[in-house]
């Protein structure tokens, strides 16, 4: 009989491996890819975060969705302990840019190799081309547990394997192409379990306004963002930011979009609106000097032949024509409140947003086994005794900068 089986070989796979084989334990990864890592290999475009450098506290503030079940995990193993963690197994790491974590070679390939090293060093058995087809549960008076695992190899042939413990590592339906298509959620359900639909998230955004693929590829730094919704009737801001966006062929991405896709899902088909302060370090009156400045020193020019030392070309057509003034007009005839205008689209460059892009685009998923069916202090499911859940496919998810692979490694770390 097998000690216990992992089924996915992602980074809390790993992560869970290494650990319970340093606790004694006889781990076997089942994993249906040909190699280990496969969407760790793309995290970071390929540099792979981490995880961020802060406090306990602040890796709460940034989870997304039930941050008290992470509570446990978190102080179990933060940050700090999974700098450690790699620094132990001899992989170079540096911290950038808010607090990011990243290996010094910005190879994600150096991370998965030294964990597959460390996997190999303790024995622990990787099955590779494998794919689980069912997870066997026994049913008994009082309770459940497991029983054992059916899987099937690439040719097809199948094998039952027996064993008390299973810890379910899939991940979630993000980037199917890697292997993650929610085979956990599905055994959850068919297992009794409550489950959250799983839905894309930290995703690129829609938008209605068809100049977008005119400008798309630039990039707008420095700028705040606001999502306002119709909630009861009334418009409310439902989210708000300050960072980097960038313009797509179908709408907007980047950094500050991506994190603000997490909150939006429930706001779609509310007229869900973004506004844009293109310049946020200006108010009003000081933009409206400005203007007056860069209108002075183009006088006799032509309202579309003016604008180019305050905004990026790429922008100028588009904020002219949500403007209403007429680009050939000459700077010099430009009236008051033609000139209030233009501040108020510089200040609040209005959206439509009609959609969250696809999970072939989402760097992660939102939703997953519900975590009213695991207990948080060591990943077990409350009603089937040895069945474990770990890493995306529970429903928790955070925002960008090493949060989602701290999941990943807390949650494996609390395996006992």
């Amino acid at each position: 009989m097998k000690d216990i089986i992992i089924i996915g070989g992602g980074a809390a796979g790993m992560m869970a491996g290494i650990m319970l084989a340093e606790k004694g334990y006889s781990p076997t990864i089942i994993e249906k890819n040909d190699k280990l890592g496969r969407k760790l290999f793309i995290t970071g475009k390929g540099r792979c975060n981490l995880t961020n450098d802060c406090d306990t506290e602040e890796l709460l503030k940034n989870v997304v969705t039930n941050s008290k079940f992470l509570y446990s995990a978190f102080y179990g193993f933060d940050s700090n302990a999974t700098m450690k963690f790699f620094e132990g197994l001899g992989l170079a790491i540096k911290t950038e840019r808010g607090n990011r974590v990243f290996p010094t070679s910005d190879h994600s390939s150096d991370v998965i190799s030294v964990m597959t090293t460390r996997l190999k060093r303790l024995g622990v058995e990787i099955r590779l081309n494998t794919e689980t087809v069912h997870i066997d549960v026994l049913e008994k008076e009082d309770c459940k547990a497991v029983k054992g695992v059916k899987v099937k190899n690439n040719a097809g042939k199948e094998e039952y394997i027996s064993c008390e413990d299973v810890v379910v590592a899939t991940g979630g339906v993000s980037y199917p192409l890697t292997g993650s298509t929610g085979d956990g959620v599905k055994w959850a359900k068919e297992l009794g379990l409550d489950v959250v639909e799983p839905k894309p998230a930290l995703v690129p955004l829609e938008i209605e306004e068809v100049f977008c693929k005119d400008i798309m590829g630039l990039a707008l730094k420095n700028v705040q963002v606001k999502f306002k919704a119709k909630v009861k009737n009334k418009e409310k801001t439902v989210y708000s930011d300050f960072g980097e966006m960038l313009f797509t062929h179908y709408g907007v991405s980047g950094p500050v979009i991506l994190s603000a896709s997490s909150y939006l899902g429930k706001y779609l088909g509310n007229d869900l609106r973004l506004y844009i302060d293109l310049k946020p370090a200006m108010t009003e009156e000081q933009l409206n000097d400005r203007l007056l400045r860069d209108f002075s020193q183009n006088i006799n020019k032509q309202f579309r032949n003016s604008l180019g030392e305050l905004l990026p070309k790429k922008l100028i057509p588009v904020i002219i024509e949500m403007s209403g003034i007429d680009q050939y007009k000459k700077v010099n005839e430009i009236t008051k409140e033609e000139r209030i205008s233009l501040i108020k689209v510089l200040k609040s460059m209005e959206l439509k947003v009609t959609g969250l892009r696809d999970f072939n685009e989402a760097i992660i998923t939102q939703g997953g086994v519900s975590v009213k069916e695991v207990n948080p202090q060591n990943m077990q499911a409350k009603k089937i005794k040895g069945l474990r859940f770990i890493g995306e496919v529970l429903d928790v998810d955070a925002l960008t900068g090493g949060f989602n692979l701290q999941i990943a490694w807390s949650t494996a770390a609390a395996l006992e």
